[in-house]
């Protein structure tokens, strides 16, 4: 018999039911939560497991900062607030949720006309939120509506049989405090899940009402209901099952309304139920993901505009003008008071795009910044600062209603709430950046700056070449602003369009326009920079901005800047979505520049007559021109010719890595003129990887200090005899006295054509092992390889020797990886959390990481020797590892860093991997050594940037690095 359908209640909500809101370091969500159940009349717990307490007015709910469960203390966090409960029923809510006002006092209604149902709940909408708009997902299906029976079994088993998540249902609050008192400490959240359920079922009947019930935020990380949960209740190993059928028993053994089994037939129903709700899972008979309806925030309108999918579900307690306009509501929200990862990522974008069109013109008009005031507005509506500068914009100009129309926008969001988006956008990184940005600003330093260059000449001048092929007057505006407003004066502006040029103008102007078509760009460029009086010259496109301190730290900077003939800068490029990002380059990279030349040879200053030296551009390389620019400045000149200043000198639009042939031939060109019949393979376009294809095949001498673990030394000698397909190699075993027994007395019995053990007569470090060994070692190249590593690349030799047998090369590193395979180590950077260290360590081994930095070779000052690869001539005439000062550590980073000293690279490959678990040296006196004697390189490591923070992973922004314009000065 079905129970009574009443939402008659007896006593005021407030007297009947709590809604617990459950969250955890999500501030955000939570402000909003409050918001929305604060305003339903009946009490409201949080109960917030945030390490610090959340900034907010909590006043109106009953708060719990209850720190002490953390986010995997769920369990123990329901069970502490269920027991604080003094209601007969309670509701969990996420902080994410929307359970409708109206469907919980229905459902509290049928629970009070019904004593024998225990808990209640309706149908699940779920929404996903996006920058300007929400989409909403179909998740239940019609199901079966009334678990009457009075067999508790039948209950248990038809409602697994049907599965709809009844977690956020009400429920009877003695029922959850039962619940939670029987629960074993520890019961991880899948099974709290199963258990939940079965309990409930087993215990009363109970309803999900023919209503809309709940607006739940959709799961874009990991899956709700299929993955832990199905996994629990369907693997098949002996510990999974195990966990099963000792759930299935507890639950047997919990007083419930399941009589006249004994524990065996009450396990075998446990499992029966849980068979039940997989076949559920699996058929997708009660719960799908699908996409039902788009709503996109009409921003002039102020009201969601819907379009439906192909496919609606009619039977569904969704359809209808009232469900609509809660849903409108829900929006106003999600919009007005934004969270969660995907909106936030758009909306950054979008804040950023509307801050840049909220920035002062030149000569700007009433007109204009009306204009893009309405251009800002149309973006997001719910930005106040652009909504109340507009308002104020629209009054000054007379335009009565319509400033009316929109101050009663600003009353409807600030009766929501009056906080806008600032907090939020200055963590964000295009926040970060921007306020970083600003602080660079040289402001009263201004007038002492200019005096400095006047008595220096004048300083450099700069002949900026613009490109505007697209005739773009918009664009050109922008960059030529950003340049007009700038600080620094000492530019010559050259503008190549396409288009008609907006006045006649010649080489001695300021500002010159020529007017140019793809056949004539590069004789037009050319001829420009014969002719131009500046001392340093930069390719830019129209829509590039110059910021503020760019160009005059580049006038002090190169003052003194003796043979250099080319110098690169950091920059802000901003993403198709309008974010910022930083790219913030290292000094000169050679490897990396080969490797990556769409992100490293962009923007570069170029003195002029270096350019006009090396005959200028090449038409032939048109896509590539700043490239093959400074590959012939480094055949003519070499490396020591182009250097790397750590300031960004323009917020421009991220290049697109593209396939490009120009930038192909002029790497082969480069290639071919230093003799290498190389080749040069992209497997992601813009990426390149160069076979140098040496025809030398030198001996390769493999050096492992033994170690005390047999088996570890075991496993790194086979990874070597099984997986190098390089046969020019010979292992050298390299043992001391104080080996253990177990590894001396397999040494002295092993025997393999390949391997030579050589013992030394007294006890020596790691570092004096390698050096004795180095002066037995046959081969014209050495490898250091630790005893506790594995090699896994068959063409590991293959690879380090592509770039060894270079001549301008000393050193060569692969990447380390854990047995997780997670970056161990990815090169060393010195300064590095305090001393030497790796970035991105713990990230997947298959990430691009900062600038595409953990996918292509390039130029580090320091690789580890758990395995390094280096010729022994140069070893040799270096002194080896220094095992003396450095008998404790750090002898693999001072003889790196000797090699750079003797104009030598270090090549660091991610196509070699080595499975080590990296880490450093614990050897304090060691690293004081190594930082008095190369204090420069740990001032500035050249393979980093100052710019980027040395804690943590690394290659992310320095907030507080600042630009001290004294000290330039000085």
């Amino acid at each position: 018999m079905q129970g009574k359908y009443s939402s008659e209640l007896t006593l005021p909500l407030s007297e009947l039911l709590t809604v617990v809101l459950i969250t955890h370091n999500r501030p955000a969500f939570l402000r909003r939560a409050v918001k929305y159940y604060s305003s339903l009349p009946c009490r409201i717990m949080v109960l917030d497991s945030t390490p610090e307490r959340a900034e907010g007015d909590f006043s109106a709910v009953d708060y719990h900062h209850v720190p002490q469960f953390a986010y995997w203390g769920m369990q123990a966090k329901l069970a502490y607030g269920v027991e604080q409960l003094t209601t007969p029923y309670m509701v969990l809510a996420a902080d994410d949720d929307f359970i409708l006002h109206d469907s919980l006092t229905e459902s509290v209604g049928f629970l009070q006309a019904n004593p024998d149902y225990g808990m209640c709940h309706g149908y699940c909408l779920m929404y996903l939120t996006l920058a300007g708009g929400v989409s909403y997902y179909r998740r239940d299906k019609k199901v079966q509506e009334d678990y009457c029976s009075e067999q508790a079994q039948e209950r248990v088993i038809d409602y697994m049989s049907q599965y709809i998540p009844p977690f956020y249902a009400v429920t009877r609050t003695d029922l959850m405090k039962t619940w939670h008192s029987a629960l074993p400490p520890g019961t991880s959240f899948q099974w709290q899940e199963i258990g939940h359920v079965y309990f409930l079922l087993a215990s009363a009947k109970a309803r999900i009402l023919p209503m809309p019930y709940v607006v739940r935020e959709i799961n874009y990380g990991a899956s709700e209901h299929s993955t832990e949960v199905y996994h629990s209740l369907t693997y098949v190993d002996a510990k999974s099952v195990a966990e099963r059928e000792a759930f299935a028993q507890f639950l047997a053994g919990l007083p419930t309304q399941i009589k006249g089994l004994d524990a065996e037939q009450g396990k075998a129903l446990a499992l029966q139920s849980f068979e039940a709700m997989v076949d559920s899972l699996q058929s997708g008979r009660a719960l799908t993901a699908e996409l039902i309806i788009q709503s996109t925030w009409n921003q002039e309108l102020k009201y969601p505009d819907r379009r439906f999918g192909p496919l609606q579900y009619v039977e569904m307690p969704f359809y209808n003008e009232a469900f609509f306009d809660r849903l409108a509501q829900f929006e106003f929200m999600l919009h007005a008071m934004p969270a969660g990862r995907i909106q936030l990522e758009g909306l950054e974008g979008i804040w950023t795009r509307q801050a840049h069109l909220l920035q002062a013109r030149n000569n700007d008009t009433p007109e204009s910044v009306l204009d893009r005031l309405w251009q800002a507005h149309d973006l997001n509506a719910f930005n106040r600062t652009v909504i109340k500068r507009l308002a104020a914009q629209l009054t000054s100009m007379g335009q009565a209603e319509e400033a009316q129309a929109m101050q009663a926008w600003i009353e409807r969001l600030e009766a929501l709430t009056v906080d806008d988006h600032h907090a939020v956008m200055d963590k964000m990184q295009s926040g970060r950046l921007l306020k970083w940005l600003a602080a660079r600003e040289p402001g009263d330093q201004i007038e002492a700056i200019s005096q400095h260059l006047a008595e220096s000449g004048g300083g450099p001048q700069f002949g900026i070449f613009l490109l505007d092929l697209d005739d773009d007057i918009d664009k050109l505006q922008v960059s030529l602003d950003s340049l007009l407003e700038g600080p620094c004066k000492a530019f010559r502006i050259v503008v190549f369009t396409t288009g008609e040029a907006p006045a006649a103008t010649t080489a001695q102007n300021i500002l010159h326009f020529v007017r140019v078509t793809p056949d004539n760009l590069v004789d037009k460029l050319n001829l420009s920079a014969r002719q131009s009086p500046c001392d340093w010259l930069l390719l830019a496109q129209a829509g590039d901005e110059f910021t503020a301190s760019g160009l005059l730290r580049a006038s002090l900077e190169l003052l003194n800047a003796g043979d250099c003939r080319a110098v690169s800068t950091d920059e802000i490029q901003r993403q198709e979505n309008g974010a910022l990002t930083d790219v913030f380059r290292p000094g000169f990279n050679l490897d990396l520049l080969l490797s990556l030349p769409t992100l490293m040879a962009r923007h570069w200053l170029v003195r002029r007559d270096a350019l006009v030296e090396i005959g200028g551009y090449r038409a032939d390389f048109s896509q590539a021109l700043e490239l093959d620019v400074l590959l012939r400045l480094i055949e003519e000149h070499g490396l020591n010719s182009l250097a790397h200043l750590d300031e960004p000198l323009l917020i421009t639009q991220a290049p697109e890595l593209v396939e490009n042939p120009d930038e192909r031939l002029s790497l082969l060109r480069h290639l071919g003129n230093r003799g290498y019949k190389a080749k040069v393979t992209s497997a992601v376009p813009g990426v390149y990887q160069i076979d140098y294809h040496h025809s030398d095949r030198p001996l390769v001498s493999i050096i492992i200090p033994a170690g005390n673990d047999l088996e570890v030394l075991q496993r790194c000698l086979e990874g070597v005899l099984l997986c190098t397909r390089y046969h020019q190699y010979e292992v050298l075993i390299a043992a001391t006295t104080e080996q253990t027994a177990e590894v001396n007395d397999w040494l002295g019995t092993y025997r393999h054509s390949k391997v030579q053990v050589l013992r030394t007569d007294r006890a020596l470090g790691a570092a004096a092992l390698c050096n004795a060994a180095s002066r037995q070692a046959r081969g014209e190249y050495l490898v250091l390889l630790a005893a506790d590593a594995e090699v896994v690349n068959p063409n590991w030799l293959d690879s380090l020797l592509n770039h060894a047998l270079r001549p301008e090369v000393g050193v060569v590193g692969p990447k380390l990886i854990d047995r997780d395979r997670k970056i161990s180590q990815a090169g060393l950077i010195l300064g590095m959390n305090g001393g030497v260290g790796s970035a991105f360590v713990g990230d997947r081994h298959d990430a691009d990481g900062y600038l595409h930095r953990l996918a292509v070779e390039q130029n580090y000052s320091a690789v580890s020797s758990v395995c390094l690869m280096v010729r022994k001539e140069l070893y040799e005439a270096l002194g080896g590892l220094d095992d003396s000062t450095f008998a404790e550590g750090f002898s693999d980073v001072d003889l790196c860093l000797s090699v750079g000293q003797a104009g030598y690279l270090t090549v660091w490959t991610p196509a070699v991997q080595v499975i080590h678990q990296g880490g450093m040296p614990d050897a304090p006196q060691a690293l004081l050594a190594l930082r008095e004697k190369w204090p420069a390189a740990f001032v500035q490591d050249q393979a980093y940037n100052a710019n980027l923070s040395l804690s943590g992973k690394g290659f992310v922004l320095n907030d507080s690095v600042s630009l001290d314009w004294a000290q330039l000065l000085a």
